[in-house]
């Protein structure tokens, strides 16, 4: 029994060292593939997957600040999670209300390189593991760069570069500050909705989306 324990005892130490260089390693190395990815390839092996990687600087401003003002506005300033926001979630709850979720885009970015995203207390506690490994050994700056080149805004694609490519034929740098925000206003559910062309549901949260932004004003990560 004490060896069963003993091995127990290094797998778990093991795996908890394997997930940290991990994290070191997208510290600084393009993320290929998400398990999302490997999940849909399954799920629709007819679909094309679009997945091109763009450093930060050449990923519009506009894209920046609109997936912020969408996403996550406390994001340059919290540690990885929104406290304010996780409670008026679970106020809104209790009330009955409709579900409101509090993932900051760490967690999602948590989410998206390392798990997958079935709802589960375990899934969900291995996305608090995650977020304070990359809130604790990465910049501001990358988890955003990374966040952009990962996540899921549309059907087959990823990132974006695919994005802005797949709904505006043209480079992610290049985007305007609508276009920034239809594809952001996408997010919430990119394989049933349209960044272009949009429907009134999607410019009505492009709108709000662009407000957000001029409220929000140019946003310092480095600070």
């Amino acid at each position: 029994m004490k060896r069963v324990f003993m091995f127990i005892g290094k797998l778990i130490l093991g795996l908890i060292l394997f997930s940290i260089f991990m994290v070191l390693v997208y510290k600084w190395v393009p993320v290929p593939f998400t398990p999302l990815m490997a999940i849909r390839y399954f799920e629709h092996p007819d679909e094309k997957i679009s997945h091109d990687w763009v450093p930060s600087e050449e990923i519009s401003d506009n894209l920046k600040l609109a997936v912020i003002a969408s996403e996550d506005q406390n994001f340059p300033k919290h540690n990885g999670f929104d406290y304010e926001a996780i409670q008026k979630a679970m106020e809104e709850n209790k009330k009955g209300k409709r579900v409101r979720g509090a993932s900051t885009i760490s967690q999602q970015t948590a989410k998206n390189v390392f798990l997958w995203p079935q709802r589960s207390w375990f899934r969900k506690g291995l996305e608090v593991y995650f977020t304070f490994w990359i809130e604790l050994l990465w910049s501001k700056e990358r988890i955003l760069e990374v966040y952009l080149n990962s996540i899921e805004m549309g059907k087959g694609v990823y990132g974006a570069e695919a994005a802005a490519q797949s709904w505006f034929g043209k480079s992610a740098e290049n985007l305007t500050a609508y276009e920034a925000a239809a594809i952001a206003a996408v997010l919430p559910n990119p394989r049933e909705y349209r960044a272009n062309p949009a429907s009134n549901y999607i410019r009505g949260r492009q709108s709000w989306i662009v407000r957000q932004m001029r409220n929000l004003g140019p946003i310092n990560l480095s600070e």
